[in-house]
């Protein structure tokens, strides 16, 4: 319980409060013989920042409503979730996420209302973050579900991300012909000089130090999404012959 222990004592912060935290308060509380330890926390202020506990625990709310929307879970992608934890956090962590999120599966959850607060309290490229991992989540079978899809559509809506951010992230992991030009936000008649110019901005807002301060582990997981920037740079220079 060391790790899950650590993001708990260490603060869930906004996330303890609202509908997120109507959710996690009895699958959390449950994990822990002296309960003091999740509620004798100092009372929640406006503005608090993420904590990296905050954030998981975010996190493992979303994913568990994104596994739940096509009326199955399957086994890969509760593997894919605990491979990213183990990636991220270690075998021990990974294992406790698990446990947490299977109870979550159980969970009733208000979709919107839980994104409204995520909205509120959380900063953008910590959502995009989101976002970009429930993709990972929904094709974890090679397959993007069209429930689920419409799903983290709604997600990305409901958080506050912009329809170009949303496409940006989407075709990621969804093919399209128009793919790496959608990943830079860029429209296909672009000029070189205009191509170059997005790729620099994308490069800029996915980066990965934009959630340093949610700790090394979700840094390490922001990079995948920063290296799908770069692909998408190189397949456009090669088929441009851009130097």
């Amino acid at each position: 319980m060391a790790k899950i222990g650590k993001w708990i004592t260490g603060g869930l912060g906004w996330a303890f409060f609202g509908p997120i935290g109507g959710i996690l308060g009895f699958v959390v509380g449950s994990m822990f013989d002296n309960t003091e330890v999740i509620t004798g926390r100092q009372e929640y202020q406006p503005g608090q920042p993420t904590t990296q506990g905050g954030y998981i625990m975010s996190l493992l709310v979303l994913v568990a409503a994104v596994m739940k929307a096509d009326g199955k879970v399957l086994k890969s992608e509760l593997d894919y979730t605990k491979d990213f934890f183990v990636r991220s956090f270690g075998i021990a962590a990974a294992g406790e996420a698990v446990k947490i999120l299977r109870d979550l599966l159980n969970q009733n959850i208000p979709v919107a209302e839980v994104c409204l607060q995520i909205r509120k309290n959380m900063d953008h490229p910590s959502r995009l973050q989101l976002v970009h991992f429930l993709f990972g989540i929904a094709d974890a079978d090679g397959h993007v579900h069209e429930t689920e899809h419409k799903l983290i559509k709604h997600i990305a809506q409901q958080m506050g991300i912009s329809q170009k951010d949303y496409e940006s992230l989407e075709s990621m992991f969804v093919a399209n012909t128009d793919a790496a030009y959608k990943i830079l936000e860029v429209e296909t008649t672009a000029t070189d000089d205009e191509m170059k110019k997005a790729y620099r901005k994308m490069a800029v807002k996915y980066h990965p130090d934009k959630v340093h301060y949610l700790g090394g582990d979700v840094q390490k997981a922001a990079h995948e999404k920063f290296q799908k920037v770069n692909e998408a740079w190189e397949t456009i220079k090669k088929q441009r012959g851009i130097v």
